[in-house]
């Protein structure tokens, strides 16, 4: 108990990306340009579904809440991290880990959810375009919608719980640029072997059944695109995917390096990489994919432009 309790009462430090790297300057540089970017990027694109009356479709309100998450995941650690590099404290408390753990957990599995549901929203576009007034209407992608926010809650709740209950009595410098649970548990100085092989076994299911559907939901999509006699038709539902696989293809490729692969194969560098990419890369790269290859939304901000004056005469 007496662990439990110093755990509760100390700060952690944070090692963050700096001590990996010779070049700290260049590297906060980048990191702070592509939150930016990120941050500018989800909320026009936010801003746009929402006033847009053309973008008001079940795809785009799933598009808008995971630009909703694509907010959130950067600004759980990128401003924590960039005043540890200009204030040269890494210290984070105990409350502040904790909530760091939480909110990431919640969005990472919330958006996972929701990128699979994404997927069934295009199946149905493409297999059953005359029932897609049903199949996806308001009640269907509010469901979808809860479900995910719902699950996301339950699995952070759970897992931050469980993390924070072990004594930390040890050391508490964290080899990463945030609080993340399997850091975390190589400073506890109790047995966590149990609970890794159960959080590994969680994280394959987690992430394994929203693949299976999205597998599933694409290869019903691929064969009717190879059934389709119409060049345009074609072309016009392979842009429909197109957007959402490289989106499913970045998110999840670092997630499946992280929480499928046995932490002995990869190094604390390589879990900072990894991090880095999904919190800050991916929520940047997203609203740029969204928004250069669709022509509904490249035409709404031609008409928000316009509309501002500050399209060139």
């Amino acid at each position: 108990m007496g662990g439990v309790n110093q755990s509760v009462t100390s700060d952690f430090l944070l090692v963050g990306l700096c001590s990996h790297s010779g070049s700290c300057p260049l590297l906060f540089s980048l990191v702070a340009a592509m939150f930016i970017v990120g941050l500018l990027g989800n909320t026009v694109l936010l801003f746009l579904i929402c006033m847009d009356p053309r973008l008001h479709t079940p795809m785009y309100f799933l598009l808008s809440q995971l630009s909703l998450f694509d907010v959130g995941f950067p600004l759980v650690t990128i401003p924590k991290m960039a005043s540890d590099f200009l204030q040269v404290e890494s210290s984070i408390t105990f409350g502040g880990c904790a909530a760091q753990i939480f909110f990431l957990t919640l969005l990472g599995v919330a958006e996972g959810i929701l990128l699979a549901l994404m997927s069934y929203d295009r199946y149905v576009a493409v297999c059953h375009p005359l029932r897609y007034p049903v199949l996806m209407r308001r009640q269907v992608c509010l469901l979808m919608v809860g479900c995910s926010w719902t699950a996301g809650v339950l699995n952070a709740s759970i897992q931050t719980s469980i993390t924070l209950h072990f004594p930390y009595c040890a050391s508490h410098t964290v080899d990463h640029f945030f609080c993340e649970v399997p850091a975390l548990l190589q400073l506890s100085c109790a047995d966590t072997s149990a609970y890794e092989l159960a959080l590994s076994i969680s994280g394959v299911l987690i992430l394994m059944l929203p693949l299976s559907l999205i597998a599933i939901s694409y290869g019903h999509v691929l064969r009717a695109v190879l059934r389709m006699r119409s060049e345009e038709a074609r072309h016009k539902a392979f842009t429909t995917c197109s957007s959402h696989i490289t989106v499913v293809g970045l998110f999840y490729g670092a997630a499946v390096f992280m929480y499928m692969v046995p932490g002995a194969y990869h190094s604390p560098q390589q879990d900072n990489v990894a991090s880095l990419f999904y919190s800050v890369i991916t929520p940047m790269l997203n609203p740029l994919i969204y928004s250069l290859r669709n022509r509904e939304v490249r035409m709404a901000l031609v008409k928000l432009i316009s509309r501002s004056g500050l399209r060139p005469k």
